[in-house]
């Protein structure tokens, strides 16, 4: 018995394995190999384990595939999924490294963000290290769900909550969704790179209205580094 690539594709859909909602070609993927011509009972796992997402190039495939499984795990929480958010701190604050990802086109928008200033104690640009301690100022890495909007000390922002134990203390610590002077391009003509804040994601103002309206409550928020 054969599998077409068709029934491979649907195979993944139907066990959940390839994350978000089965029918964006995002999450497609076809896995086209000698092994799995002769061994069509792995096709499921095999196209959970390597996935072809077709994403905008521009973001780290490495990324994608951890924010995806990551999406997978906390399917049951997050309400909506038309839009995806995605941050990769690998890269340093001078580079766009906030990215919203439209989940049916694969198509992303590439927006500057801050990390916090416990991450980068020397203030080189890079996050150094990842921190979930209350008090220590860093970024965490993980997985979150945005919450409610609030009018705070940044005007309109917005709550996130942690959803895995490298982040679980986000409520507690007041990380939040902001903008800030410190993560406008303009700090990056003069310094080099952006300002730091203290844990929370910090955007120009012109990249906060767009996540404001496409990234609300009930939507699903990945940071981590690509290496």
């Amino acid at each position: 018995m054969s599998f077409t690539r068709r029934q491979i594709i649907e195979a993944g859909a139907a066990t959940g394995a390839l994350g978000l909602m089965a029918s964006s070609p995002l999450l497609a993927a076809v896995i086209d190999s000698p092994e799995l011509r002769r061994r069509p009972d792995m096709a499921a796992a095999e196209a959970a384990a390597r996935p072809r997402v077709m994403v905008d190039p521009t973001v780290d495939p490495r990324i994608v595939a951890r924010a995806r499984a990551s999406f997978d795990r906390h399917r049951a929480q997050i309400r909506h999924a038309e839009t995806v958010g995605i941050v990769d701190f690998s890269k340093v604050s001078s580079e766009p490294r906030f990215y919203l990802l439209d989940t049916n086109t694969g198509r992303v928008t590439r927006h500057f963000v801050s990390h916090g200033r416990g991450s980068d104690p020397g203030h080189t640009g890079f996050l150094q290290q990842f921190s979930n301690r209350i008090g220590s100022e860093a970024t965490s890495e993980g997985g979150y769900l945005i919450g409610s909007y609030y009018d705070g000390r940044y005007g309109r922002s917005m709550r996130v909550n942690g959803l895995d134990h490298s982040n679980s203390n986000a409520e507690a610590r007041a990380i939040v969704v902001h903008t800030a002077w410190y993560a406008e391009p303009d700090v990056i003509a003069q310094q080099g790179r952006l300002g730091r804040s203290e844990g929370c994601f910090a955007l120009p103002q012109r990249s906060h209205q767009e996540v404001l309206a496409r990234l609300g409550p009930g939507h699903f928020l990945y940071a981590n580094r690509a290496a």
